[in-house]
């Protein structure tokens, strides 16, 4: 799981351009102008998908702005290890997962405080190090012994879709590691662990050069949703419930970091 309780104030770069604008196509009530009708302040923690960890702490940084006295903070990590950690009783303030079958865990516990949305999509891609040394050129290379790949957990949503390419490719995949999340895929990709990497397009976007994207067919027919929803049992219910209308009238956002439109 990736830095715990990561501070939402921390500047990114797309912080700016989450500033531009919001969603067009966003309902009223779910916009910034309801969140804004009522004085917010207090804390909450918002669990995560660890593909959200570029773009969730720079939309928190303009949210604050826009609400002085209220405070973001996050928990990213493998959508499955976080749903559990909700059900055993973690306090958290809303979760956005990378599969609605994850967030489908936490519902059938009775745990959300409202229907969950979703307010992007995903899709997969082959990690490289830069100049490509293991000469990957497609998914069939994870079924090859002698290359080095690596993919996440079967259970955490992009081990999942993983395994739905792999069938669809017909590919008898030999990974080497299964990692906890698409961030540990990433990092070992980038440090040059491994010859190759299943991770989103939006974290080899976010990697900024440190590893290279394969593109490959079978993805386009294993997208992932990421629903959002705020957990019941909040100290601060309305700072929950206004921040997931933020994120939702700034799907925008999402897509400019590469996720796909709801």
């Amino acid at each position: 799981m990736i830095g715990r309780r990561l501070a939402a104030a921390t500047v990114l770069p797309l912080a700016a351009l989450l500033l531009a604008g919001c969603a067009q196509d966003a309902p009223a009530a779910a916009g910034p102008t309801a969140a804004s009708s009522a004085t917010l302040s207090g804390a909450i923690t918002v669990d995560a998908a660890a593909s959200l960890n570029q773009v969730f702490p720079a939309l928190a940084a303009s949210f604050e702005r826009e609400h002085p006295g209220t405070t973001v903070t996050f928990d990213f990590g493998g959508s499955s290890t976080l749903a559990a950690a909700i059900v055993a009783g973690a306090p958290v303030d809303v979760f956005a997962a990378a599969s609605s079958t994850t967030m489908r865990t936490v519902q059938a516990a009775s745990l959300t405080a409202a229907d969950p949305v979703v307010i992007a999509r995903n899709e997969l891609e082959i990690a490289v190090p830069p100049g490509n040394p293991g000469r990957i050129t497609g998914l069939a290379d994870f079924a090859d012994a002698a290359k080095t790949v690596i993919v996440c957990a079967k259970q955490v949503p992009c081990g999942a879709a993983a395994q739905q390419v792999f069938r669809l490719g017909k590919v008898a995949a030999k990974p080497d590691s299964y990692e906890p999340d698409v961030t540990s895929v990433l990092t070992k990709v980038a440090g040059d662990e491994a010859d190759a990497g299943l991770v989103y397009v939006t974290d080899v976007r976010a990697a900024k050069g440190k590893v290279e994207g394969i593109a490959f067919p079978e993805a386009q027919q294993a997208v992932t949703a990421y629903p959002i929803a705020p957990i019941a049992g909040s100290k601060h219910p309305a700072l929950a419930a206004a921040w997931v209308a933020y994120v939702r009238a700034h799907e925008d956002a999402l897509q400019s970091a590469g996720f796909l439109a709801p």
